[in-house]
C-alpha cells in the first residue's frame, strides 16, 4: 500500500504502478503540466498519479516510475484497472510533444487487497433421525435449549467467582509485596511500540544514533503537512523537535523497493564517516524494512537553499551580494574538495546542484543530499560505469553521453552553481530567447573573450562588484565546466584560487596610496614569485582570461590559514 497524494494522516491504498520510457525529452520539461495532462487523458485527477523514481538511459530519455492511486476507497476495480492498461497499451493517451516526444509502457502492475478472511463456520447439531414423529422431536428439542441455557448461567457464576477471587489474590500480594530500592524509572508503564516498530531493521552503523520512530512522530507532530519543509526526488522533509531540544529536519523516504533502500543505505553509510563544517551532519536515522520506513534525521539548516535565494521567492526583494556570492562558492567547494580529497575513501556526490547547497543565518554554506553518492574509484581505474543519474543542467557531458562517471564531473557540476552565483540564471530556463536555454552553452563563448564578460553579470548585483574579481571567478568557472574533464581543475585547486581571489581583494583594500609605504613581502623564501603563468588556469582553452596577479600576495599566509581552517 501506499500513502495517497495530498491525503491528511494515513490515508493508503493499493496503487497501479507503472514503469514508462519517454522519449525526446526537452532540456527543462514542466512536470506540472505533464502530470494534468497525462492524468486528464486517463481520466483521472492530479492528484491520483505521482512519480516516485526516474533515471536517465540516455541523455534524450527518460525512465520514470509512477503511483495511481484510486480517487475513492482503497484499489482500483478491474474494470478500472483494465481501461487504464488499454489507454496505455492503444497509445491513447497523447502528450504535449514540446515536452516528450512519445512514450514507451515498460511495465504496469495492479495491486489488489488481499480477500476478507471468513469467519469460521459452526458444524451444526446432528440431524434428528427422519423415523423419530414430529412430537417428539420437538419436546426434545425444548428441554436441550433449556438445559444449555442452564449450563451457561452456572459456567458465567462461575468464572465471576474465579474472576474475583483472583483480583483478591493479586490486591493482597501487591499490598504485602515488601518494599525494594527500585528507582522511578523502572516502575514507569511500558512503552507502546508503533505498528512500524523496528522489526528486522537494517543494522545501522555505530557512530550513527538511531532514533525510534516514536521520537521522530512525536518531532513532527506526526508528519503533519504545516511541518513540511520541501519534497526531493526521494520523499520530504519535515521539520521537528528532538526530544532533547534539538531542531533538525527529517527526511522521510518514499518507498522505493529495493532502490530506495539502497539509496537510504548509502546515504547513512556515507554521511556516518562524512564530518566537515560545510556537509550537513546527519544527527540519526530509523530504518525499518518490513513496514517499509526509512528516515533520515539531519541538522536544520534554517535559511534555506541557495536555489530559493537565486531563482525563488527568497531572493526577490533581497538579492544576494556580490561578497555573500562569494562566500556561498568558497563553502560549496570547501566541502566538494573534502569529499573528493580528505575523506576516507573518497567520494562522488553526483548531484550537486543548487538545491542540495544550503544556507546558514550568516549564509554560510553545507552541502547535502548524499543519496546518489558514490565511491571513488581506486587504483588505475580513474571512473565508474554506472546508470546515468543527476539533474538536467548539471549532469557532465561524458557522465551524460557514456555513464563513465569521475571525479571531475562533480567538478562541472559545481562550474554550473558559479555561473548560476555570476548571472542569477537557471542552468536550463526555456523562457530564455532561443539559443539561450542551456547555461552553460550560452556563457561558454561569452567566456573566452574578456571583454564581453560584464555580459555574464547579474543584472541585481547592479554592477557593485569588483571587476577584476569578477574576471577571476569567470575564469574559475569557465575551467570547471571544460568540455574535456582533463582540462578542469580539481576541486582543491577551486579552492585555492577563491581564497587567493578574497586574499587578493583583502590585500588591495589594505594598500595606502603611497608608493613609500608598500609593504615588501618577498622577504621570506616561501613567497610566490610568479610571473603571471603560474595559475591553474596558465594552460588550457581559457588561459587567456587568468587575471590572477600573485606578486606581493603570501602563499605562506593562504596556506597557513587552510591549515587554521581545515581546508
Amino acid at each position: 500500500m501506499v500513502l495517497k497524494r495530498g491525503s491528511k494522516g494515513c490515508h493508503c491504498a493499493y496503487p497501479i504502478k507503472l514503469d514508462i520510457l519517454l522519449l525526446n525529452v526537452s532540456q527543462d520539461p514542466n512536470w506540472g503540466i505533464f502530470l494534468d495532462e497525462f492524468s486528464t487523458q486517463l481520466g483521472l485527477k492530479t492528484s491520483q498519479v505521482q512519480i516516485v523514481n526516474f533515471y536517465l538511459p540516455t541523455i534524450s530519455t527518460l525512465n520514470i516510475s509512477m503511483d495511481i492511486t484510486p480517487h475513492k476507497g482503497i484499489s482500483f476495480s478491474a474494470d478500472e484497472a483494465s481501461r487504464i492498461n488499454s489507454s496505455l497499451l492503444q497509445h491513447k493517451v497523447k502528450l504535449d510533444h514540446s515536452l516528450v516526444g512519445d512514450f514507451r509502457l515498460l511495465n504496469i502492475t495492479w495491486f489488489q487487497p488481499p480477500p476478507p478472511s471468513q469467519a469460521p463456520t459452526v458444524d451444526a447439531s446432528p440431524k434428528t433421525p427422519v423415523y423419530h414423529s414430529p412430537t417428539a422431536t420437538t419436546s426434545r428439542t425444548s428441554d436441550r435449549g433449556r438445559h444449555s441455557d442452564l449450563l451457561l448461567i452456572l459456567g458465567i457464576v462461575i468464572a465471576i467467582l474465579l474472576i474475583s477471587v483472583t483480583c483478591v489474590l493479586i490486591l493482597c500480594l501487591c499490598t504485602w509485596r515488601p518494599k525494594t530500592n527500585k528507582t522511578p524509572t523502572e516502575t514507569e508503564k511500558p512503552r507502546v511500540e508503533s505498528p512500524v516498530a523496528a522489526v528486522r531493521a537494517i543494522p545501522h552503523p555505530s557512530s550513527t544514533r538511531f532514533i525510534a520512530y516514536e521520537e521522530l512522530k512525536e518531532a513532527t507532530k506526526n508528519f503533519e503537512p504545516a511541518s513540511v519543509l520541501g519534497e526531493g526526488g526521494f520523499g520530504r522533509v519535515f521539520k521537528g523537535v528532538l526530544n532533547d531540544g534539538t531542531a533538525v529536519a527529517i527526511k522521510r523516504l518514499t518507498s522505493g523497493g529495493q532502490q530506495g533502500d539502497k539509496e537510504f543505505l548509502v546515504e547513512v553509510e556515507m554521511l556516518s564517516r562524512l564530518h566537515h563544517r560545510n556537509l550537513v551532519k546527519l544527527v540519526g536515522y530509523y530504518s525499518n524494512h518490513d513496514a517499509s520506513q526509512n528516515l533520515l534525521c539531519y541538522e536544520l539548516v534554517s535559511n534555506g537553499s541557495l536555489e530559493a535565494w537565486l531563482h525563488g521567492p527568497l531572493g526577490i526583494n533581497c538579492p544576494l551580494d556580490w561578497d555573500t556570492r562569494m562566500k556561498i562558492a568558497l563553502d560549496a567547494a570547501r566541502g566538494l574538495a573534502y569529499l573528493h580529497e580528505d575523506s576516507q575513501p573518497c567520494v562522488i556526490h553526483r548531484d550537486f546542484k543548487a538545491s542540495n547547497i544550503l544556507l546558514e543565518n550568516n549564509f554560510h554554506a553545507k552541502v547535502a543530499d548524499f543519496g546518489l553518492a558514490k565511491k571513488a574509484p581506486e587504483g588505475r581505474a580513474n571512473y565508474l560505469s554506472t546508470r546515468v543519474m543527476g539533474t538536467f543542467g548539471y549532469v557532465a557531458p561524458e557522465y551524460a553521453m557514456t555513464g563513465h562517471l569521475l571525479v571531475k564531473s562533480d567538478v562541472y557540476s559545481y562550474g554550473v552553481v558559479l555561473l548560476e552565483l555570476l548571472t542569477g540564471r537557471k542552468p536550463v530556463d526555456m523562457s530564455q530567447p532561443s539559443g539561450q536555454e542551456n547555461l552553460v552553452t550560452w556563457a561558454r563563448p561569452i567566456l573566452r573573450i574578456k571583454e564581453r564578460l560584464e555580459e555574464l553579470s547579474d543584472p541585481r548585483l547592479e554592477g557593485r562588484y569588483p571587476k577584476e574579481d569578477f574576471v577571476r571567478v569567470c575564469t574559475i568557472a569557465a575551467a570547471c565546466v571544460a568540455p574535456e574533464a582533463g582540462q578542469r581543475p580539481t576541486m582543491g585547486e577551486v579552492v585555492q584560487s577563491l581564497k587567493m581571489v578574497q586574499r587578493v581583494t583583502e590585500y588591495h583594500d589594505s594598500i595606502v596610496p603611497s608608493s613609500n609605504t608598500r609593504p615588501n613581502l618577498r622577504q621570506s623564501s616561501t613567497t610566490y614569485e610568479s610571473d603571471g603563468t603560474s595559475s591553474m588556469f596558465s594552460s588550457g582553452p581559457y588561459s587567456g582570461l587568468s587575471g590572477f596577479d600573485y606578486d606581493n600576495i603570501s602563499r605562506t599566509a593562504v596556506f597557513s590559514e587552510d591549515l587554521h581552517e581545515g581546508r
